[in-house]
């Protein structure tokens, strides 16, 4: 079995066996039909995926990587908040009719301060310290801008990294407010661990161990049913994964530097739907 799905089917049962439901709430999301969409949630979850024995892709079905890398490349590498710099259309329902995501993710990344080693925004900063003081304490990012929240189309889900070094090694912590289990869990693992790997290479560095906190991890429940069948299924061994070694400039990556070998996975579980 792929320490993945492992993780995956735990985390699942978990929420399924001892969650808490949300139908005696008040909640935001709906259905495209209207109605409320309400969860099984659990607080607290923390999940570690060393890189140095798996690439964290499940298995259970096949995960979108292609997709997931081009949107955190969208996010972390261009930058962007316009969902024409996007060659998905996962991010449709919270576009204007520009294609602006507001002052949300990638704006927040592209936004500079004045750091002590000069003006730059989070990712050049990120990158600077790697290169120069990689065993500072203090190698970290958070798009979670409390001033610019009332202008974003949704406030970030995914909103801090916190990157450490030891010896040769980069690690990183993701913090996660809210995730939609089965939307959104291994798309977010296979982004921040594709992070992980670039920012590892372009710093001469080896990528180690991401730990993923989420602190509401959720199952919707028109989802039940679904992840029900997903973990019933038989787990796949992990495919390999590298990245292509002549590139180690971060802004040069594509999805394409990605090689992917042995990639075996479930049947597709159809359209999922997803509450806005």
């Amino acid at each position: 079995m792929s320490k993945a799905d492992a993780v995956f089917i735990a985390n699942c049962k978990q929420i399924l066996e001892h969650g808490m439901s949300t139908e005696q709430e008040k909640v935001r999301p709906k259905w495209e039909d209207g109605t409320s969409a309400y969860t099984i949630k659990t607080f607290g979850v923390v999940n570690r995926y060393n890189l140095q024995e798996e690439f964290p892709l499940l298995t259970l079905r096949g995960t979108n990587w292609k997709a997931a890398i081009d949107e955190i490349l969208w996010i972390w590498q261009k930058k962007s908040n316009n969902i024409n710099d996007l060659n998905s259309k996962i991010w449709d329902s919270w576009a204007d009719a520009d294609g602006s995501i507001g002052k949300a993710y990638g704006y927040q990344l592209a936004v500079e301060y004045d750091f002590k080693h000069g003006k730059m925004d989070q990712v050049d900063n990120v990158l600077w310290q790697l290169k120069h003081t990689p065993y500072s304490r203090r190698i970290m990012t958070n798009i979670y801008n409390f001033a610019d929240l009332s202008e974003m189309g949704l406030e970030p889900c995914a909103y801090s990294m916190t990157f450490n070094v030891v010896g040769d090694t980069l690690n990183a912590i993701l913090n996660q407010r809210s995730q939609d289990t089965l939307a959104a869990n291994n798309w977010n693992v296979v982004q921040y661990s594709a992070l992980l790997m670039m920012f590892a290479q372009a710093s001469g560095l080896q990528a180690g161990e991401l730990i993923h906190v989420i602190s509401d991890m959720h199952i919707y429940d028109r989802h039940v049913d679904i992840i029900k069948d997903l973990i019933a299924r038989e787990s796949m061994p992990a495919p390999k994964v590298r990245l292509n070694p002549d590139v180690t400039n971060f802004y040069e990556f594509t999805v394409d530097d990605f090689i992917v070998e042995d990639y075996q996975h479930g049947a597709p579980i159809g359209r999922v739907p997803v509450a806005v």
